[in-house]
């Protein structure tokens, strides 16, 4: 839920509007329930674009059908950045942290030109993934939040980037040959996207799990009714729990206001729009008990809210069927996020390392093989880190060599319990 951008451009940094491209909105008179997921609905070839100037990549944008959380057919859209050295088989799928409540902050938009300072950090996550390209890998970014952003709905996060690789598998001009391999990687924001990708694609796109060699991730959100407490009163991370009420609350379609207090309701109204830039130190100290009337402090006394953060509880979805490297921070204390939250234990700020622990252990059991790795950083300060680790997983894996896997060595985590209603 991070990206190096947001220390740039500071807390509370403003985002500026651009004007809707209508590329990226379906006008078709056929119904998009009609189309399989996954279905090109069109395309158009553009030159990357960083902030208006020209860079030597091509980039072939697919706006596609795909399924949002509420099980609707809607358009999404990915970008395919063309190989470097010519046709290619081997294809990453980048998980974007843009991290926004405003589709205008896509990487998609950020490609084409677009200068909404909460979509920036499309461009810094491009040079993460220069090595590919250099490589003769073609990258392909999806928003993975789909058309309305809704931040924080794992599940939408997953089919849209399977249906985003559907569609980049699919279209003619990418250099990407027929019958290419995949793999999968994203950190923080793109860690939800990577994981509920790999833990959907058995069912949901099995097409697409054939391709898929394994799955790189770092800084993972596991059970949100945790992270909400772990963050709760934190100094950095605190404004990501009323932007995770609207995007949740967005993608589900609830309504949470009237359990809001009035000053809930003034900042849900304000961050409608809001990006991950405009949170990030700008609610120091902040708790879920500012946030709603006296009668819910405890946001196990909402049901709606119990049942639906249960839905976003990777613990108790299935299990991969691909090798996963997951890497996670344990110094959330710099980043001021206190690791004394009763039962949770460290983690690297806003994320919670004994349920990333507990997961791959998890998917250890199923058989699944992983690479865990701790790191004593923060969320910020672990990218440097996990990122070349990453990677050089994830290119191995394109070999066909056998995953190596360190299950063995997992210390025991936190229990991944749904929240009970109180």
């Amino acid at each position: 839920m991070t990206t190096a951008m947001a220390a740039v451009l500071g807390p509370g940094a403003a985002t500026a509007a651009s004007a809707p491209d209508a590329f990226y909105t379906y006008t078709g008179s056929k119904p998009l329930a009609d189309y399989a997921p996954g279905a090109i609905l069109k395309t158009r070839t553009l030159a990357y674009s960083l902030a208006g100037l020209s860079l030597p990549v091509r980039v072939k944008q697919i706006v596609f059908r795909t399924t949002n959380q509420r099980g609707r057919a809607v358009a999404g859209v990915t970008s395919v950045l063309e190989p470097l050295t010519g046709a290619t088989s081997k294809v990453i799928g980048y998980q974007s942290f843009y991290d926004s409540l405003n589709p205008e902050d896509g990487p998609s938009r950020a490609i084409a030109g677009g200068t909404n300072p909460g979509g920036l950090a499309a461009h810094f996550e491009t040079a993460m993934m220069t090595q590919f390209l250099l490589q003769g890998y073609a990258v392909v970014i999806a928003d993975t939040q789909g058309p309305t952003a809704d931040f924080a709905a794992g599940p939408e996060y997953g089919m849209v980037t399977l249906d985003s690789m559907r569609a980049a598998l699919a279209a003619s001009g990418t250099g990407i040959a027929p019958g290419a391999r995949a793999g999968l990687i994203g950190y923080s924001g793109g860690a939800i996207a990577t994981n509920w990708a790999s833990v959907l694609a058995p069912a949901y796109a099995p097409d697409i799990n054939r391709r898929l060699v394994g799955a790189a991730e770092g800084g993972v959100l596991v059970r949100p009714s945790a992270n909400l407490r772990y963050i709760d009163g934190s100094l950095v991370w605190a404004g990501v729990m009323p932007m995770a009420v609207v995007g949740v609350a967005r993608g589900f379609g609830i309504d949470l206001t009237p359990y809001l207090s009035d000053y809930g309701k003034q900042v849900y109204a304000k961050l409608q729009n809001a990006s991950i830039t405009q949170v990030l130190g700008a609610y120091p100290g902040l708790t879920w008990k500012k946030l709603v009337k006296p009668a819910y402090v405890d946001p196990a006394s909402i049901p709606i809210f119990v049942s639906t953060v249960n839905k976003l509880n990777l613990g108790t979805r299935p299990n991969p069927t691909i090798p996963m490297f997951i890497g996670q921070g344990t110094l959330g204390e710099a980043e001021g996020t206190l690791a004394s939250k009763a039962g949770l234990g460290p983690g690297d700020g806003v994320m919670i390392a004994g349920d990333v622990r507990s997961l791959a252990r998890k998917y250890c059991a199923a058989g699944v093989r992983v690479v865990h790795h701790e790191y004593p950083l923060s969320h910020f300060s672990s990218v440097p880190v996990w990122l070349p680790q990453a990677t050089s997983w994830l290119t191995a894996r394109f070999s066909g060599t056998t995953a190596p896997t360190n299950c063995s060595t997992i210390k025991a985590g936190n229990p991944l319990t749904p929240l009970k209603p109180a």
